[in-house]
């Protein structure tokens, strides 16, 4: 693009941008003549995909805005149309994000410009409401207005259809289309009025259904610390907590009300070094028996467990950790069905399917695949997410999730046992199943494909001391997934191990999990086993950061 194509094409977008803030912003670039800038937010346009959209906020095609998002609902009312759903109800929710607001109001407008009916949830939800209300109210499709747990600048649009899931292929490409064939804003019809604001009855039905995921009588008296991260999850966990009789949790004070500026956090993501420390603080106050987090759309659900070895006193439990614990306890409540994981999360949960003669199910990373797993009773995936009431919301659901957690950890309260004791359970009966994750954030995107390439050029033969026996290029497909960005490893020597590689679909990230099992007689081996596991795994990474060239 010449720098006369570049400035005309700004020039065209900031005729029609209908946001004060994002036209005066990129009316000051035109005026300096920020030609890398401009070129940086008009080399193309921001990528709708099976994850929605999702990116920074800033004027330009490349960024998150109301002209952007303008086009993305018209893309979809366009969908929603060719399929048949002409006069259907979308659905729409949105977190406390900036600009998450002003998105939801576009959306509803071009939806009734559509011809569709639109319907705004009252106020910032949590994104397992807007799920929850897709199929409550029967809706064709929802929108989710959210980034999650991104940093501050980011903010994001998440496309669900009527059976409560998220897009996956090939509804995502055709979408798309829809979106680049809207060739001018004037071309899509925005009424300023003509959609329904739902008052809380929408979100006293998801309340009274979260009860469902407990058992009648069961112990409710866990006493817990809660963060909601800056986000939309107090309200609404305080509520659930409170129906179902557990004692009110203690507030970290600091990130409880809703803030998108996050400013307690560099990340407003439980698993990011320092996230939690506020938390912890809390909770050597406080004394209570877990700390349980929820990301800021509160979709997800971190839980930590007292400690005395670690500084601090207190850990958080890996999402794998924790997959496993709602597993056991699942199957303990007598659920059947079957149990679902991405490809990335621990192998424990087979063996524990396995053993209770439930079924079990890998799918590709993402709630939008494990949600449609046929007959699924529990699903979940190593970054938090958790879906334990699939009838009521098919998505990861981080407030029926600590509910969970909480009536885990108060039966094991009643009988002078912990999370960690059930741990240690599991670990004996299944062998060890350690897990870490080598996760490499870039600002060069280039990082990523060269690391990608290189690991296809030269696959490793041996990592840690183990052979790799089974090499797997995932864009291939397999006998039971479709094709993906991504390379997995089997490994076997004095331990079974388990590498999986794939660059981040929201996030600029190479992620890289690693597993190894390291077999255990008895409780009495359980901190050898640790050890040799936390071992294992380092050497691991160490290598596989030499062989991608990191």
């Amino acid at each position: 693009m010449t720098q006369d194509d570049l400035l005309a094409r700004a020039q065209t977008w900031l005729a029609e941008d209908p946001d004060s803030e994002t036209r005066e912003e990129l009316a000051a670039l035109i005026e300096a003549g920020a030609g890398d800038e401009l070129a940086a937010r008009f080399a193309g346009t921001l990528q709708f995909g099976t994850a929605g959209l999702r990116g920074e906020l800033g004027a330009g095609p490349m960024r998150m805005n109301r002209s952007v998002v303008i086009r993305a609902a018209a893309g979809l009312a366009a969908y929603l149309k060719a399929k048949g759903r002409h006069d259907g109800l979308v659905v729409i929710g949105y977190d406390a994000r900036y600009k998450s607001a002003d998105f939801a109001r576009d959306t509803a407008a071009v939806m009734t410009g559509a011809g569709l009916r639109a319907a705004l949830l009252p106020r910032p939800l949590p994104t397992p409401v807007l799920a929850y209300a897709i199929r409550h109210l029967g809706a064709v499709a929802g929108v989710e207005v959210t980034a999650s747990h991104n940093p501050p600048r980011d903010n994001g649009y998440k496309v669900y259809l009527g059976d409560g899931s998220q897009i996956v292929p090939p509804a995502d490409a055709e979408i798309a289309a829809e979106i680049d064939a809207v060739r001018s804003l004037e071309d899509v019809p925005r009424p300023a009025e003509g959609w329904e604001t739902l008052g809380d009855e929408v979100l006293d039905a998801y309340l009274a259904r979260t009860d469902a995921v407990l058992s009648p009588g069961s112990p409710r008296t866990v006493r817990t610390v809660y963060t909601a991260m800056h986000g939309v999850g107090k309200e609404v966990l305080t509520a659930a907590f409170a129906r179902a009789g557990f004692p009110a949790p203690a507030l970290v004070a600091e990130q409880a009300e809703p803030d998108p500026a996050f400013p307690t956090v560099a990340f407003p993501n439980p698993e990011e070094p320092g996230a939690m420390d506020l938390a912890f603080e809390a909770a050597r106050a406080v004394d209570p028996d877990i700390v349980i987090a929820n990301d800021p759309d509160a979709d997800r659900c971190a839980v930590a467990v007292p400690d005395p070895t670690v500084e601090g006193g207190w850990r958080m439990l890996r999402g794998d950790e924790v997959g496993s614990l709602l597993a056991a306890h699942l199957v303990h409540k007598g659920a059947r069905g079957v149990f679902a994981e991405s490809i990335v999360s621990s192998s424990l949960l087979g063996r524990i399917a396995e053993a209770a003669g439930v079924g079990h199910e890998e799918t590709l990373t993402g709630f939008k695949w494990i949600a449609r797993v046929d007959g699924l009773r529990y699903g979940y995936e190593e970054a938090l997410g958790y879906c334990v009431d699939p009838e009521g919301v098919r998505d990861k659901d981080g407030i029926t999730a600590a509910l969970l957690v909480a009536e885990l950890a108060s039966e094991l309260k009643e009988r002078d046992r912990t999370l960690t004791d059930l741990l240690d359970d599991l670990a004996v009966a299944h062998g060890l199943h350690a897990t870490d994750q080598l996760s490499v954030r870039v600002e060069d995107l280039s990082i990523i494909a060269n690391a990608m390439s290189a690991l296809r050029s030269r696959p490793p033969v041996h990592l840690a001391g183990l052979t790799v026996t089974t090499a797997e290029d995932l864009t291939k497909g397999t006998e039971s997934l479709p094709p993906t960005d991504g390379l997995r490893y089997y490994l076997e020597g004095d331990y079974k191990a388990r590498v999986i590689v794939r660059p981040s679909g929201t996030e600029p990230k190479l992620k890289c999990y690693l597993e190894v099992v390291v077999p255990v007689a008895d409780a009495s081996g359980l901190a050898s086993a640790r050890a040799k596991g936390a071992e294992v795994l380092s050497a691991i990474k160490r290598d596989l950061s030499e062989a991608a060239g990191l």
